[in-house]
């Protein structure tokens, strides 16, 4: 990054300008911050371009596409003006080298497993590039950035109206050549109609460089015509490409559009490791975001505070992301039938080279962190020979629960993590998140820590109740304050975390066994004993169906209530447990279940005293009276 110079503005919109990032085709990039403390990359139009009505137009098509776009492996679009006197794009900035860089010039050829996390990644990215009705055009190492968390794209769409516009200042003919030699499909070397197809070939040819550090036709030093003419009409250099990894690679660079995998197909086929970076890879990208976060954090704290030496108007366009939202995931691109059959012959090779080797899995060792490879052929090491050790310390390790929302006594949103050793990049946390109507759970990949503070970058979700209701959880920092107690931040929600039981038995003694709703003839006179309620609780961990439910009804018509009874079944994950039980909303056991049911809210559980027995309090996580029981069991 280099200083602003005395001709750049100090900002744009609502952004802060912080330093220039660079001069493109279509413009200046610079990196800036929103009143709220996120780091953004704002491009601004050239002058040049501005002028011209016809570019401007395209340039705000191909925003408001942008703008479509979301989900894991693409950075978002913040803000933006397309009518300014110099139209501008705020991109949310992404801390981590660029493909290129790392192979080019750091690290050299990645193993295969990064390759084949790699095409995953940049798959479902392509999924919602696609779904938003874009195609990138422009796939290539350069516009590939690593993170923590994964591979990022970007520069997506934006390219397509600043190639529409000629040297000349006119727009270019149809047929023209836009991308970049090396990196480009057959289709556009003949300047065809682009498809999704067309992004796939260039993936295949990034996963070659990736593998070997060379691009599969060669480079534009021998020639752009000759490298165009090898793209179109040769086959690729595989020379240096791992065995397990060239039917997937074969498949992508087919020269038939129609025979290669359509991104959604790689990305449901192709697994990722964990961690997906080498660890001399890893280890700076993980301590360059830990450091991006924390000046995040203290920008924002200046503009909450307006202590800030530039402040900015009210209304932050650019908030952190906090725990889980309910937003609905990006639309999966349609699979293509035909093709299936292309990408399940191309990984052949890859299943074959796997059951020729000992299979291994990455797992910590809990008191050292640790990868001693206990399931590893003699002298065999293979990509995860170099893992560092845990980097957590002890004082975090466990189980830890909050309340984001409501009181100690009536909980409506909480919130667990429970943390284990692992190396930057592990995902070794578990967070489970409760809300009146959705549970989620997944795991936290780790990208540092140190004596007092550990951060964890974007999470996967591993169970979502109901299903499809929850996204990847955002960056989380846990602050330590004492040996019990610890401040939780996402975002802009914070909250106070304490110890909590963690294993596979947490469930308190005092719960378990068998419940039934205590009689009501006061609420449900002379057919109270029709409504039934019977509780079964088990032991088990925090994410287990730990509870079953099965309630009697009379049925009702027009208000009136019949001779038939009808029965319902449910099921709840257990998600936090202490002094209470929390559980997740009631889903249908289809055992017991009639067509008149309904699947519940979340649920809170005490047990206390009533003339001298236990009775058990089952709450709905918003306000409202509790269901009693007794034990019957």
């Amino acid at each position: 990054m280099e200083p602003l110079n005395a001709e750049d503005p100090v900002g744009i919109g609502p952004f802060r300008l912080i330093g220039r990032l660079g001069v493109g085709g279509m413009g200046r990039v610079f990196l800036a911050r929103s009143a709220g403390g996120r780091t953004v990359a704002v491009k601004v139009v050239h002058a040049q371009l501005a002028a011209q009505e016809e570019f401007r137009l395209r340039f705000a098509r191909e925003v408001a596409a942008l703008e479509r776009v979301g989900g894991t492996g693409t950075a978002p679009v913040l803000g933006s003006d397309t009518s300014a006197e110099a139209p501008w794009v705020a991109i949310g900035y992404v801390p981590g080298p660029s493909l290129r860089t790392v192979v080019g010039d750091e690290f050299g050829p990645l193993p295969p497993t990064t390759v084949r996390s790699l095409a995953s990644g940049l798959a479902r990215a392509l999924v919602h590039i696609h779904a938003a009705g874009l195609v990138h055009r422009d796939l290539k190492p350069s516009n590939v950035l690593l993170t923590v968390d994964g591979p990022q794209v970007i520069d997506f769409g934006i390219a397509r109206a600043v190639d529409t516009v000629s040297e000349g200042g006119g727009l270019t003919s149809t047929g023209a050549v836009v991308g970049s030699p090396g990196f480009m499909s057959p289709e556009q070397v003949r300047g065809d109609r682009l498809t999704p197809a067309s992004d796939v070939f260039c993936l295949g040819s990034v996963l070659v460089y990736a593998a070997t550090g060379r691009a599969p036709f060669g480079t534009a030093d021998s020639g752009v015509h000759a490298t165009m003419f090898r793209i179109a009409h040769d086959e690729p250099d595989l020379t240096g490409v791992a065995p397990e990894l060239t039917g997937l690679i074969k498949a992508c660079l087919a020269k038939d559009p129609a025979a290669r995998p359509s991104a959604a197909e790689i990305a449901e086929t192709v697994q990722v490791a964990d961690p997906w970076l080498p660890a001399d890879v890893l280890a700076p990208i993980g301590r360059h975001a830990a450091r991006l976060l924390e000046a995040e954090a203290e920008s924002g704290a200046l503009a909450a505070t307006g202590t800030g030496s530039t402040a900015l108007p009210a209304g932050d366009p650019t908030p952190p992301t906090p725990l889980p939202s309910t937003a609905a995931p990006a639309p999966r691109a349609a699979a293509r039938r035909p093709r299936r059959t292309a990408l399940v012959a191309g990984l052949a090779a890859l299943a074959v080279a796997a059951a020729a080797t000992v299979a291994y899995t990455y797992r910590p060792d809990p008191d050292t962190g640790r990868d001693e490879q206990k399931n590893r052929a003699a002298g065999e090491t293979g990509d995860v020979s170099a893992r560092p050790a845990g980097i957590v310390p002890g004082a975090f390790l466990g189980a830890w629960e909050g309340i984001l929302q409501g009181s100690p006594e009536s909980p409506r949103e909480t919130a667990r993590i429970e943390i284990t050793q692992g190396a930057a990049g592990s995902k070794s946390a578990v967070y489970v998140q409760v809300t009146e109507n959705r549970l989620c759970m997944g795991r936290s990949r780790l990208v540092s820590a140190d004596e007092d503070k550990v951060v964890y970058g974007e999470s996967d979700v591993t169970t979502s109740v109901p299903a499809a209701r929850c996204t990847p959880a955002a960056h989380q920092t846990l602050t330590l304050r004492s040996p019990d107690v610890l401040e939780w931040a996402s975002g802009a929600a914070k909250a106070t975390f304490r110890k909590a039981p963690s294993g596979p038995a947490v469930v308190p003694a005092r719960f378990l066994g068998h419940w039934s709703r205590i009689p009501a003839p006061e609420v449900y006179g002379k057919d109270d004993d029709r409504f039934t309620s019977e509780v079964t609780i088990t032991q088990g961990p925090v994410g287990a169906p730990v509870i079953s439910v099965i309630d009697g009804y009379p049925r009702t018509i027009d208000g009136v209530i019949t001779t038939e009874d009808w029965s319902c079944g449910t099921t709840a994950v257990l998600a936090g447990v202490g002094d209470m039980l929390i559980l997740g909303p009631s889903t249908r056991d289809t055992t017991a279940w009639d067509r008149e049911c309904q699947e519940g809210l979340s649920r809170f559980l005490v047990v206390d005293k009533l003339n001298g027995k236990d009775r058990l309090l089952a709450y709905p996580m918003l306000d409202g009276e509790p269901n009693e029981y007794h034990r019957s069991s």
